[in-house]
């Protein structure tokens, strides 16, 4: 990225005294410091993998850096990770056509350095390192102004929306940005986005002492395991249908691990005494897990949905839920920006992700990337632009 005349003048001084903020109470103190260019590569171009127009997969191209408008910043992309949401692009599936405009630079979950700033940026400094809230709320609606930002009626998403993070260089606006311990690695530090889902979807109910259901062990599913062992649960049963996953999960604090399509689901209440699961964790959107999970939820036990499914899933709501008395609670997002200070205090208390990386790649190597998380061989894939 070269610093042009456009990108110079974008830049402006912090200006010093009073604390700025991150987020709704994120309170770090403003450093004046001098304009610098960083040393990057002199173009004004920059690599990235994008849908370049509708259908299946996505192209490598060479496309202009981007400039940072009012309060944005420019970030050098250290690290993004892949998310299930990008494999439904590249597919080209039906929530895609509905939803993508071509051409769209992909990735939402990004770790970086910042590089420029724009006019009215009062939190955020060249030299910052950031990992980024993907949603980009509107403030002004019932549940932006009610603390429910993260299902605000009127957001937008990095990298699916607006262009992301599958790229050299990304602009973001200073609101969704959050300051990163240099001390965490990229390949981690980038996926706090996606760590916050499973964060969030584990702590919206009590879990320490009690038997979790984890179905689904995808990078979601291994993060919620991850998190709940940390969070003090009693027994993890986690179910999947990838061998490969099944045993990832035993490495993040699964106790009891197994594919129900080949195994006696049964395994089940052997495990709880005959007495069902406290909490299950519903990560797949596959029908049959998602049964699966009310079928053997204890009487006044709670489902947490988190998968998406691709189609209506018939349940019977009389015997599954209603006289069972279960809870259940949908999930999207992360509540902002509370998760993140809670995911947090997770890192300090001992949280470790780092399993769930089983990939590392150059940009240049995307197909393989989604190859990969098509195959089910693989836990986070993470691209180093």
């Amino acid at each position: 990225m070269k610093l042009t005349n456009q990108v110079l003048h974008a830049i402006t001084p912090i200006a010093t005294g009073r604390a700025s903020r991150i987020g709704p109470s994120c309170i770090m103190p403003a450093i004046p410091y001098a304009h610098r260019a960083v040393l990057l590569p002199e173009s004004d171009v920059m690599k990235a993998v994008l849908k370049a127009s509708p259908g299946p997969g996505l192209e490598l191209r060479t496309v202009p850096d981007p400039t940072p408008e009012y309060g944005e910043v420019v970030l050098q992309v250290r690290a993004t990770s892949m998310c299930g949401t990008d494999g439904h692009v590249y597919q080209w599936d039906n929530w895609a056509r509905q939803r993508i405009k071509p051409p769209r630079i992909l990735g939402h979950e990004m770790y970086g350095e910042v590089v420029a700033v724009g006019k009215g940026v009062s939190s955020v400094r060249v030299g910052d390192r950031v990992a980024a809230e993907s949603h980009v709320t509107c403030g002004k609606c019932f549940q932006c102004r009610t603390g429910n930002a993260h299902v605000c009626k009127n957001y937008t998403i990095l990298g699916i929306d607006r262009d992301g993070s599958f790229a050299q260089f990304v602009a973001i606006p200073e609101a969704v940005c959050w300051k990163t311990a240099e001390e965490i690695p990229p390949e981690l530090a980038c996926m706090q986005e996606s760590l916050g889902n499973s964060v969030h979807a584990v702590l919206s109910e009590d879990v320490t002492g009690h038997t979790l259901l984890v179905t689904g062990c995808g990078p979601t599913g291994l993060f919620a395991i991850a998190v709940a062992r940390t969070a003090g649960a009693g027994t993890i049963i986690a179910t999947d249908v990838s061998e490969y996953r099944l045993e990832l999960a035993r490495k993040v604090g699964a106790n009891l691990a197994f594919n129900p399509q080949k195994e006696d689901p049964r395994a089940i209440p052997d495990r709880t005494n005959g007495e069902g699961i406290d909490a299950c964790l519903e990560m797949s959107g596959h029908p049959s897990a998602i049964q699966l999970c009310f079928q053997y939820v204890k009487n006044a036990g709670r489902v947490v949905l988190f998968g998406i499914p691709n189609a209506p899933v018939p349940l019977d709501l009389a015997r599954d839920v209603i006289f069972k008395g279960v809870r259940v609670h949908g999930i999207t997002g992360r509540r902002l920006f509370e998760t993140w200070y809670r995911l947090g205090g997770l890192f300090r208390g001992g949280l470790d992700i780092a399993p769930i990386v089983t990939h590392r790649m150059p940009l240049e190597e995307f197909e393989r990337g989604f190859e990969l998380m098509h195959s089910g061989q693989c836990g986070k894939v993470v691209f180093m632009p």
